[in-house]
């Protein structure tokens, strides 16, 4: 894994690093597609992301522990950073999910997060996009939201129990942009990107396997643990390839251009829902699916 891990460091920055990127931003946004469809479902969003990250922590350890070298002082103080940033993500989601439905929490979050990701990454790596590709980010990220309008209008709850969840994704959607910013910072200064990711996915995953633990306790009605905890394994195993793939693109090429490939996840998650859930797409959200796959091409090719 060292051989691997110095590879990557040394192509980091050419051609072969942005193509390397660039696939595994779209690998991660499919991943990532998967790990979304996963919490949506009967279970509490705090027992499935408990759930989720008890297996992190049971994966990660011996990876961390006994694999990849230890974090030196820098990389373990960005670490207990990233520690409070995910956690912060992580409860806010919660939140979210718990005042309106996936199908609105989830576009909002994902149509802000690449904006403010864009513009923090030019303010703290000087990466800047052209004008073209700015238009890319307009397509992608507009046509992420009008997908949430759309499945807006669709909605039945209470009015004000929606504006607060979609309050809260909005939350969501700038610490995306934060922990983006911030993971792409800690895996640039570690030396051994993997000492970052095992050590990253062990530490951060600590609470809320403990959160949870604590809120099933107190549930009136107890689901079954068999389906969470294996719901939970199949979703860790996917955080890894979802979550380590756009922190690897990342470290390999722009910041910015990896948080607005991984964003077609939105597309992805679309098509999931489509041949596999038997969802209605319907021709306008078709088109703004097309939108959005357009936007992230402009991005790319803009360059």
């Amino acid at each position: 894994m060292n051989e691997l891990g110095a590879w990557l460091v040394a192509i980091a920055g050419t051609p072969a690093g942005a193509q390397l990127a660039t696939i595994l931003a779209l690998v991660s946004a499919l991943a990532h597609a998967i790990f979304g469809a996963l919490q949506k479902g009967r279970y509490d969003p705090w027992l499935t992301r408990g759930a989720i990250d008890g297996w992190l922590c049971v994966l990660s350890a011996p990876v961390a522990l006994f694999v990849v070298p230890w974090p030196n002082v820098t990389t373990a103080l960005i670490l207990v950073g990233a520690i409070i940033v995910h956690f912060a993500y992580k409860v806010t989601m919660a939140l979210a999910y718990e005042r309106a439905a996936y199908t609105v929490v989830y576009p909002v979050v994902r149509g802000t997060g690449p904006l403010v990701t864009v513009i923090a990454a030019s303010l703290f790596f000087g990466e800047h996009f052209t004008a073209v590709q700015w238009v890319g980010v307009a397509c992608l990220s507009g046509g992420i939201l009008l997908l949430a309008v759309r499945n807006i209008a669709e909605e039945l709850i209470d009015p004000h129990t929606l504006k607060l969840g979609l309050l809260w994704a909005l939350i969501g959607g700038c610490l995306v942009a934060i922990y983006t910013t911030y993971d792409a910072y800690g895996i640039r200064q570690t030396p051994d990107p993997f000492t970052f990711l095992a050590w990253f996915f062990f530490v951060t995953a600590i609470d809320f396997p403990l959160l949870a633990t604590w809120r099933y306790k107190r549930l009136a009605i107890q689901p079954a643990l068999g389906p969470l905890v294996w719901r939970g394994f199949v979703g860790a195993l996917i955080a890894w390839i979802s979550f380590g793939g756009v922190m690897l693109a990342t470290r390999l090429d722009k910041v910015g251009e990896a948080a607005v490939l991984r964003e077609t996840s939105v597309v992805f998650a679309a098509l999931i829902g489509w041949f596999i859930m038997g969802e209605k797409v319907g021709s306008r959200r078709l088109f703004l699916m097309c939108l959005v796959a357009l936007g992230a091409v402009i991005v790319e090719m803009g360059g």
